[in-house]
């Protein structure tokens, strides 16, 4: 197949072009025309803010990753990053699905990151699933709109999947990296009551779920990309102080929490939702990553 992946200098968009490349699929960047990135192979490149987009390039491609927009844990949500964590996914979005859906040749599948953040903050004991309504507040209002952006794609006859996301854990980057240092130190503890769930999924999973979605042609709209056990806060926090042999004595108190990280820690420390992947496993995909345990040991092995 002649796979192309927007977000791909991202730790999950290598993650994916890693895999794919190697179960001998072409695969092709799409760039940002500003990006310094050189890498080896084929490249598309786009401009969000300009509007423009190498419509040459995508043509012929079998499956399109959509992956791209601003890291949202990457800064305090000042009204203009949260004005950048938007265009970068509605307006990227819109772009994309526009070029592809004047395409000769379009893909049969467009696969369309999204995120769990669609279903907001929940009770710990709500299970959310893929019919569940949408949640309240920035982060759900983003998902809608990033859902939606798709539809030129939709009409013009092309396969789309939301992926709606969870956590991603690694060592090579997002949450789990940010807190080893003060874990490893023996300074870590639970965040807020640690009541609030914490939905995940293993980066090495990632490819495998997006390699099932494109072969399983029955599946489209929302899927639910998340481990299958997810844990609360307090429990990831015991998990990962018995994986590094360490004590967990330093809860940081939810009013810390907001003096240091302000909204951005609100939503997406203190608060979560218990999301489970109904979807995928009523297609048959069985997890290779489906404990914590198992995915953090493999990760700090």
């Amino acid at each position: 197949m002649r796979i192309a992946v927007t977000g791909s200098t991202g730790m999950v968009g290598n993650e994916v072009i890693r895999y794919f490349k190697k179960q001998g699929h072409a695969v092709t960047r799409i760039l940002r025309t500003d990006s310094h990135f050189s890498p080896n192979g084929s490249t598309i490149h786009w401009d969000i803010v300009s509007r423009k987009i190498d419509k040459n390039g995508l043509e012929n491609h079998d499956v399109v990753i959509h992956l791209a927009g601003a890291n949202i844990a990457g800064k305090r949500w000042t009204e203009q990053y949260k004005e950048q964590i938007r265009a970068s996914r509605v307006d990227g979005t819109r772009l994309l699905c526009k070029a592809l859906a004047e395409l000769k040749n379009p893909p049969k599948v467009l696969l369309s990151a999204s995120a769990i953040g669609y279903y907001g903050s929940r009770e710990p004991e709500q299970s959310m699933d893929e019919s569940k309504l949408i949640g309240e507040g920035f982060l759900p209002e983003v998902c809608d709109q990033w859902e939606k952006a798709t539809r030129p794609a939709e009409l013009a006859g092309i396969r789309v999947v939301h992926m709606r996301i969870g956590t991603v854990i690694s060592t090579k980057g997002g949450a789990l990296a940010k807190m080893l240092p003060p874990f490893k130190m023996g300074l870590g503890g639970r965040l807020g009551s640690g009541r609030q769930m914490f939905s995940w999924i293993a980066l090495e999973e990632l490819p495998l779920v997006m390699d099932h979605l494109i072969k399983n042609s029955k599946l489209s709209g929302p899927i639910n990309v998340t481990s299958p056990k997810p844990v609360s806060n307090a429990e990831f926090t015991r998990i990962l102080g018995e994986q590094l042999k360490r004590p967990i004595f330093f809860p940081v108190p939810a009013f810390g929490v907001k003096v240091l990280f302000g909204e951005m820690g609100d939503r997406l420390l203190l608060e979560g939702a218990q999301v489970v992947p109904r979807r995928l496993k009523d297609s048959g995909y069985e997890f290779q990553y489906p404990t914590l345990q198992k995915t953090l040991s493999a990760c700090l092995s």
